[in-house]
Formats: structure tokens, C-alpha cells, sequence
């Protein structure tokens, strides 16, 4: 092991959580809706990324919007619309990196780039077909597809209006992606005393990565931990020090935001209290429960 890159990886982890913040608030605001305060959109990250949450940060999310005013669909558009933000950027990222590792003819199997370079196009414009005719699609049976689509449609407000919107929400979006694959690439580094390859690391990590750790509950814990060596295997790498460097990327990525996850935690409760009136609504059950978690961890600890 080389200790030497493992200073490096907290600056990415750190540049991930400030571009993340970025993005966040940039959802909410899109088509003139009300920006999230700094303090609790801060709160509100650090709380969805850490493992008090029984159904993910999702969850946090959709009761934030809710208590910004939005009725508990748009909210739900929204928070799909910020999902919809991330697999876009990151599935982006894959398929130029599948493509740079198809042209070098690099040791990485066929079929985990060949399907990022011709999945994502494909599936960028049925996505693109489906969200322009959503209100014909969505009927009947179908009409579950709407939210969805709806919050595709979110993301092509962002992309539709750089100037208002595109710029800090993809720029945001970008570096959360790039300071996540840059703590993966230093810990990788640490354990195979050579530099791996940045387009197959990225390759590895969005497939290793079939849901984020916003999305999963308790931020991933045990699933990224099962997918993601082999993911690295299958794009040329060891599995021993594959497994050791997904290890230590979880010390960055899962417990090391402990310590803020519960203050995030905490504050958000406080502000919560400190509402006059404030009823439980059915969407608080995650928060209740994670507030049990955290002081169950807290004690533990």
C-alpha cells in the first residue's frame, strides 16, 4: 500500500460534496421554484449521503421540496429530475471513455464498453422521442411513465437554458462525478503502485455504480461494496487490489461522512422543531427513523 495517495482523495471527496451542493440547489430553482437556502441545502446533502436514511437521500429530498411549497408531485418530478441529472452526466462520461478505450484496443471486455457506446446513444434518443410525446405515451397502463418522463423533461429545461440554470447544474454535476471517480482512481492507485487507467476506472465506476448511493438506501452500504471489484476487474484490473481500493473508497465515500451526515441531521431536525404547527406528514417516516439511527450510532460510537 502506498499511504502517499490517499491525502489526495479527500480533496476529491470533498470537491464531490460542494459540486453536488451545486446541482442541488439548481433542481429546485428550475422554472422560476424557489431556491433552497445555502445552510439547508448544505444540511440536506450531507444527510442523503450518509447511512441514516432507510430509503436513501431521495427520501430527504422529496420531504425538503414538499416543505418549500411544492405539492407532492412536482416535488417527486424533481427529485427524479436530480437522479435523471446524474445517470445523464454520468452516462455521458462512459460512453466517451468506452469509446477512447475501444479505439486503443484496451484489455477491457467487449461487452461492458460496447454497450456504453451504443446504449447510451440509443437510449438518449428513445428518451428524447418518449419525453416530447409523454402526454400521448402516458396513458392507461402507461401512465406510470409520466413522473419520469416529466422529470427528463427537468433536465432538458437545464439543458435548454445554459444561462439560467445548465451551467451550474451540469458544471455541479460534473465535478461531483469527477471528485467520486478521482477518490476510486487514488485508492486504486495506492494498491497497484502504477497509475490505472482514468477512462477505465470511469468505465468500471458507472458500471460498478448500477444505482448512486444517494439513491440506495443506508447511501449503499453493502452493494457498492459487492458490484464494484468486479466492475473494476472487468475493465482490466486485479481483483485483490480492486477490492482493497473499493475498501478504502468506502472510507472516503461512506464513513467518513458520518460525522456530517448526523449534524446535517441534526440541523434539520432542529429547523423542523422549531416550525410552529409542523405536523408529520407520511414522507417524515425517513427522517424519524433516521434520527433513531443516528442517535443509535451516535451512542454505539
Amino acid at each position: 500500500m502506498n499511504p502517499f495517495w490517499f491525502p489526495l482523495a479527500l480533496g476529491g471527496a470533498a470537491a464531490a460534496n460542494v459540486g453536488y451542493l451545486l446541482a442541488y440547489r439548481e433542481i429546485a430553482h428550475v422554472n422560476e421554484g424557489p431556491r433552497v437556502g445555502r445552510l439547508r441545502a448544505i444540511a440536506l446533502v450531507a444527510t442523503g449521503f450518509g447511512i441514516f436514511v432507510p430509503r436513501g437521500g431521495f427520501a430527504l429530498d422529496l420531504e425538503a421540496l414538499r416543505d418549500l411549497g411544492f405539492l407532492r408531485r412536482e416535488a417527486r418530478v424533481r427529485v427524479l429530475g436530480l437522479g435523471a441529472l446524474e445517470y445523464a452526466v454520468l452516462a455521458t462520461g462512459a460512453c466517451v471513455c468506452s469509446l477512447i478505450l475501444l479505439a486503443r484496443h484496451a484489455h477491457v471486455h467487449e461487452a461492458v464498453t460496447v454497450s456504453w457506446a451504443i446504449g447510451v446513444p440509443i437510449g438518449t434518443a428513445l428518451a428524447l422521442f418518449a419525453v416530447a410525446r409523454r402526454d400521448l405515451l402516458c396513458r392507461g397502463p402507461l401512465k406510470l411513465l409520466r413522473q419520469p418522463l416529466d422529470a427528463l423533461y427537468v433536465v432538458g429545461c437545464i439543458v435548454s437554458a445554459p444561462r439560467r440554470h445548465g451551467i451550474a447544474a451540469f458544471f455541479g454535476m460534473g465535478v461531483y462525478w469527477w471528485g467520486e471517480v478521482w477518490v476510486l482512481w487514488t485508492c486504486l492507485a495506492a494498491f497497484t503502485h502504477h497509475e490505472p487507467s482514468i477512462p477505465a476506472v470511469v468505465v468500471g465506476y458507472a458500471t460498478g455504480y448500477a444505482l448512486t448511493r444517494r439513491t440506495l438506501p443506508f447511501a449503499g452500504a453493502g452493494a457498492v461494496e459487492a458490484l464494484l471489484p468486479f466492475a473494476l476487474v472487468w475493465v482490466g484490473n486485479p481483483l485483490a487490489p480492486s477490492l482493497l481500493a473499493v475498501l478504502a473508497y468506502r472510507v472516503f465515500n461512506l464513513w467518513l461522512p458520518v460525522g456530517p451526515a448526523l449534524a446535517g441531521l441534526v440541523a434539520l431536525r432542529r429547523r423542523r422543531s422549531s416550525v410552529p404547527g409542523a405536523e408529520v406528514r407520511g414522507d417524515d417516516r425517513d427522517v424519524g427513523a433516521a434520527e433513531g439511527a443516528g442517535r443509535r450510532g451516535h451512542m454505539h460510537g
